[in-house]
């Protein structure tokens, strides 16, 4: 889908040529003399239309209006958040027409916040999957024009919300690809490519070279599979060599059997999201490579299947990781935190000034937030309050959870340094405290996308969540100071949440 931001008044859109209009009336709207304004104006007046999001009036060949179709949506207060449902309500009733170009009309007094949820909720309203369909229906809206007051106030906002839309989309389409197509192999591909178009670089580790790295822990997850691993990394460099990255680690299980801990048949097919982490790495560095930002982002994905078979790690057996400290396997259903051990370790070698690791990681994550908001855990307050920024301002959001010491003494085994699962209370807690083992020598912070990575039932599919949060909160790097190393760096303590070391 094609893009782009134009400054357009009231009257000039209506003489705009397009299939679709779709104007935003919200509650600070004032018309003018134009035919939309008009058209708003009476429908404010006859009460066909109130400037609430989510309420829509349509129009069919309207006077004085070149497009075959106005929706007048109504967008509250006007900020991001209402703009976005309205956007999202509108372009949905479009959806059963033949629209392939579309002018969305933003209010005079519009915020960059705006634009960026009406390019957003275009892009994800509009989405569909036909990749392995043999008759596809393909998308048919093929040009959105953003119609603002003054574009050049608004484009870069525009720029990074077009980036990002294209990178939500590159992860939800991995996302919903077959286990059988997006295999470990195939993510390695992906990266391949970007990288290719982008010119990042780029290394794809089969299992030889995983194990010369002593990756045993994620290797022990592997081995129960046809399919072979890949440990795929990925840099951007927009920056001088000497700044330290921020690096990004995604869980890339492409399909989670639970292993010998076999999981219940009902809604298996939904384990081929538990790449989600991995997707969202790759869709964010799509973003990079349109927007080119002034820093520095590794990107890191230990990526396997988690299968049953007569190779695979049992319940009781104790693995090595990279790191040296060695884990009771209790559960093999808690695979994710065993590859993503080892990536957390292969990460120290870039001395980076962050770390975030992305990862649909535990059921209990779910249950706590749902689907609205993915979990947050941080060893650095700085970095847990611009996680979350980012996340409001994407509207994508995220919310800290907490990671005290006390939490992680279901860890402990009387066989190995540690357990991979602790009991079933806290479950997304004692997980974070199991990675916070192998991510103490810089700022680190997690994610647990687990209950916003993709939906179930009638809306089945990925979400791309939470491209946009990385997106943002990349983008909000730069021109900062540079970042402070791990080694001069201690991470924060707060009264209220007690931090500390994990205890080894």
């Amino acid at each position: 889908m094609d893009f782009e931001l134009k400054t357009l008044s009231l009257a000039a859109a209506a003489g705009e040529k397009c299939d679709a209009l779709i104007l935003l009336v919200g509650e600070s709207f004032k018309p003018g003399k134009d035919a939309l304004s008009r058209l708003a104006a009476e429908a404010i007046k006859a009460r066909d239309l109130e400037p609430k999001p989510g309420k829509l009036l349509q129009a069919y060949r309207a006077p004085g209006i070149a497009a075959a179709r106005v929706v007048l949506a109504g967008a509250g207060d006007g900020s991001g958040k209402r703009v976005h449902a309205a956007v999202q309500a509108a372009v949905g009733a479009l959806r059963s027409n033949s629209v392939k170009r579309l002018v969305i009309c933003l209010a005079p007094e519009a915020q960059a916040d705006a634009v960026r949820a009406a390019v957003t909720a275009t892009a994800e309203s509009s989405y569909v999957y036909v990749a392995t369909k043999s008759k596809p229906e393909g998308r048919e809206l093929q040009r959105v024009t953003v119609a603002v007051a003054d574009a050049g106030r608004h484009a870069q906002a525009f720029a990074a919300a077009r980036a990002a839309a294209e990178g939500i989309e590159f992860a939800r389409e991995l996302g919903n690809l077959p286990p059988n197509v997006a295999t470990p192999t195939r993510l390695g591909e992906e990266a391949r490519k970007l990288a290719k178009r982008h010119g990042f670089q780029c290394e794809v580790m089969g299992p030889r070279e995983i194990a010369k790295h002593k990756m045993g822990s994620f290797l022990a997850v592997a081995k129960g599979s046809e399919q072979e691993p890949r440990f795929i990394v990925l840099r951007h460099q927009g920056a001088a060599a000497s700044e330290p990255p921020v690096v990004l680690v995604g869980k890339g299980i492409t399909f989670d059997s639970g292993g010998i801990s076999i999981k219940p048949s009902q809604d298996m097919d939904e384990m081929k999201f538990d790449m989600g982490g991995a997707a969202s790495v790759l869709g964010t560095f799509r973003a990079l490579g349109e927007v080119k930002p002034a820093l520095n982002v590794i990107g890191v994905i230990p990526s396997c299947e988690n299968m049953p078979d007569g190779r695979s790690v049992k319940p009781g057996d104790i693995v090595t990781s990279m790191s040296g400290q060695t884990i009771e396997v209790l559960n093999t259903d808690a695979e994710g935190r065993l590859i993503l051990c080892d990536a957390l370790t292969y990460a120290e070698r870039f001395k980076p000034a962050a770390v975030v690791d992305i990862a649909t990681l535990t059921g209990a994550c779910v249950i706590a937030l749902g689907g609205v908001r993915s979990g947050m855990f941080a060893s650095d307050d700085e970095l847990a309050a611009d996680l979350l920024a980012a996340g409001d301002a994407a509207l994508d959001p995220c919310w800290r959870m907490p990671l005290d010491d006390e939490y992680g003494e279901g860890l402990k085994s009387n066989f190995a340094d540690a357990a991979n699962v602790a009991g079933r209370a806290g479950g997304s807690i004692t997980a974070a405290k199991f990675l916070q083992r192998f991510a103490g020598n810089y700022p680190w912070a997690h994610l647990d996308i687990a209950g916003t990575a993709w939906k179930g039932g009638p809306a089945k599919g990925s979400t791309g969540r939470p491209v946009g949060l990385l997106v943002q909160f990349l983008l909000g790097r730069q021109g900062t100071a540079p970042a402070k190393t791990a080694a001069k760096r201690a991470p924060a303590k707060t009264a209220a949440r007690a931090r500390g070391k994990a205890s080894r």
